[in-house]
């Protein structure tokens, strides 16, 4: 059994993107998934004073740890303002000073979703862009739109959508 790591680049406790990444789990065939919550690992906010006075946080170290533990990665990320969540940008900064190829060329299925009809195109084209600088082995990406009127009851209802989904899962597996 592989090893998934997943988690939502959100701290929201009704996390739409936590609900997406939790189903995409389960298109992931011969794995076990472990679902990380941002709020389970808080952190001060990143900066190099905080930095050279008190060192890395342990619950950053910690997400590091457990990330680098994993087979694979499956994240979907929040969209704020068209860019990264505070709360994933702040996690994603202190794993950065851990180690700046913090994703280990582990393989990753990379999602978002949105309210919205864009479906959070605009940070899924950020990270695409910029994680493979940081060590991103982005096998798969994936992006819902309206997530209110495509995602009931734990799972896609647009069957062109959930069929493109579970390509991008399939995609992913076959990396592993």
């Amino acid at each position: 059994m592989k090893k998934i790591i997943a988690f939502a680049g959100s701290n929201s406790k009704k996390s739409i993107n936590k609900e997406l990444v939790t189903y995409a789990t389960t298109l992931v065939d011969n794995s076990v998934a472990t679902i990380l919550d941002l709020n389970d690992f808080p952190i001060p906010v990143y900066g190099i004073d905080e930095e050279t006075k008190n060192g890395i946080p342990e619950n950053a170290q910690k997400f590091f740890d457990i990330l680098q533990n994993a087979d694979g990665i499956i994240v979907s990320l929040a969209e704020h303002n068209g860019n990264f969540s505070v709360a994933f940008k702040n996690m994603f900064d202190w794993m950065s000073r851990i180690n700046q190829k913090l994703w280990n060329n582990i393989p990753m299925l990379l999602m978002a979703t949105s309210p919205g009809n864009k479906g959070g195109t605009a940070v899924l084209s950020i990270a695409k862009n910029g994680f493979p600088y940081m060590g991103g082995n982005i096998i798969a990406d994936f992006s819902l739109p309206s997530f209110f009127d495509n995602f009931k009851e734990g799972s896609i209802i647009d069957d062109a959508l959930k069929t493109a989904l579970k390509e991008q899962a399939i995609k992913f597996e076959k990396s592993l």
